[in-house]
């Protein structure tokens, strides 16, 4: 029979917390770097109390905003490129649903943070509880319900055993990169302070390794295809490059075959700027040489990306252009009638470049790209020089919607 632990919900999960790792550079590390904490009715008594005893297993950052602390969780996510993220813990009501823009924010960006609101008492004794809300209809309603259209997995623990289960389906969409996102587990607050006998093997240290699956074979011998046939393709490299560690491929690529790439907001970085592929941002906000490009490219392959409207000017830049997504989210790589090779970005682009090591642009396109980028270089040194009057935000951003409009028409 294996041994157990008594333990508070709360005292349990701040332990199976600490205990989850993850491997950075191949170097061993906590995947949680810690808690941001607002405490008050609903957290203090369960979650503050067991977090105090954590301290240096899970550090715990005192927050005066819940909304800043939980973008603060999100950025912390971002730099991490995915492969560490933080938690959040709430007092009930209004502490919690200041919570819910940041929960979109990190829906939307495909960013891991765990939330961790305090919720109603799962008992009902004490009912209804300060800022709880009464759905009239809906005696099962609670504020907390806000983040289930914004958290790839939302569960409410309303008994101490239920984190047994929950804790390790958190994790998996958390570390999952086609799943990922944010995860909300409402705390019931009386459930946060009972205690329950948790075996002891629930606290092992795991550690939790990065999936890279391989493309389809019959998507990915499409995508040779057509580039092989293509007399101007595109890489439209999008967050996904930076989150896969497959920059160095991506760069590689582009200098063996000439391919020219441009990136999107949320993959700025994927590729230096000065690379001699290197086209800058696409789209509303991108340079004239990238979107040049995307208006004389057959071919559009986009990597790691979701296709958002920035990106594709509401979806004007890339129409009537063969489309190729590769993403290891297939909803993002059929997005707007592409063609889908479903794969980890770096698995992808290492085999796409073994398999066009005898291939290259024609030689019109890629001087057609660099003198483009060349001529962007230039004005940009012109209008950046000392002394030169800069244009006013208005003015760069009417210039930049002017520039959509002819675009599109």
């Amino acid at each position: 029979m294996s041994k157990t632990v008594r333990l508070t919900m709360a005292q349990a999960l701040s332990r199976w917390l600490a205990a989850q790792r993850v491997a950075v550079d191949g170097v061993e590390t906590p995947y949680f770097a810690g808690i941001w904490a607002i405490f008050g009715h609903g957290n203090v008594a369960g979650m503050g109390e067991a977090l105090a005893g954590m301290e240096d297993a899970l550090p715990t950052y005192r927050a005066h905003n819940e909304q800043g602390m939980a973008h603060a969780a999100i950025a912390f996510a971002k730099a991490s490129r995915r492969r560490r993220a933080m938690a959040c813990t709430t007092s009930i009501g209004p502490g919690a649903t200041n919570m819910v823009t940041a929960a979109a924010l990190a829906h939307v960006n495909r960013l891991p943070v765990l939330f961790l609101p305090g919720d109603v008492y799962a008992s009902r004794r004490p009912d209804p509880v300060l800022q709880q809300i009464e759905d009239f209809a809906d005696a099962t309603v609670s504020a907390n319900d806000c983040f289930r259209a914004v958290s790839r997995y939302f569960d409410r623990i309303t008994r101490p055993e239920q984190i047994i289960d929950a804790l390790p389906r958190a994790m998996g969409v958390l570390t999952d990169p086609a799943l990922c996102g944010p995860v909300t587990l409402a705390l019931c607050q009386d459930v946060q302070a009972e205690a329950y006998d948790y075996p002891e093997s629930f606290f092992a240290p795991r550690l939790w390794r990065q999936r890279r699956p391989r493309a389809d074979r019959a998507e990915f011998d499409r995508l040779v295809e057509a580039v092989r046939t293509a007399k101007a393709p595109l890489i439209v490299a999008g967050g996904g490059v930076l989150y896969s560690a497959a920059e160095t491929v991506l760069a590689n690529l582009a200098a063996q075959t000439g391919i020219p790439v441009a990136e999107t907001q949320a993959g700025k970085g994927a590729l230096a700027w000065d690379h001699r592929q290197a086209l800058g941002s696409i789209g509303v906000t991108g340079t004239s040489a990238a979107n040049a490009a995307a208006e004389a490219a057959d071919l559009v392959i986009g990597v790691g990306t979701r296709l958002q409207d920035f990106t594709t000017g509401s979806r004007t830049l890339f129409a009537g252009k063969r489309l190729i997504q590769i993403n290891i989210a297939a909803p993002d790589a059929i997005k707007q009638g592409a063609e889908a090779v479903v794969g980890d970005a770096r698995e992808t682009l290492e085999a796409l470049a073994e398999a066009l090591a005898d291939w290259q642009v024609e030689a019109a396109w890629r001087d057609a790209n660099r003198a483009a980028v060349a001529e962007w270089n230039a004005a940009w040194d012109a209008a950046t020089a000392p002394g030169t009057a800069l244009p006013s935000d208005a003015q760069v951003i009417g210039a930049v919607w002017r520039q959509a409009g002819e675009d599109a028409t």
